[in-house]
């Protein structure tokens, strides 16, 4: 089990882009958030096995048909369990 903090810029808010997110990572069996940012920038904490996590990051880098991904940065950190679910947070 493995947990990633990303941060995915571009064209990503106003095109379902998080309600988009959510269900991909409920669909890979994922727990955690995601949220946009004040600065435009989606952020997404994320726990779960590995190859999942890796099947949300390259969706990340495509998004919703209506999403033009500029940018997706991956922090992996320490796996911690604390999540539950998948939800949007604000």
């Amino acid at each position: 089990m493995q947990r990633a903090h990303i941060w995915v810029s571009g064209r990503v808010q106003g095109v379902w882009y998080r309600a988009s997110t959510v269900e991909e990572a409920r669909k890979l069996g994922l727990k955690g958030w995601v949220r946009n940012l004040p600065d435009g920038r989606v952020e997404i904490l994320v726990e779960g096995r590995k190859e999942n996590l890796d099947r949300l990051i390259a969706w990340c880098h495509e998004g919703p048909p209506l999403a033009i991904v500029d940018e997706v940065r991956v922090v992996w950190e320490p796996y911690i369990g604390d999540l539950s679910g998948f939800t949007l947070a604000y």
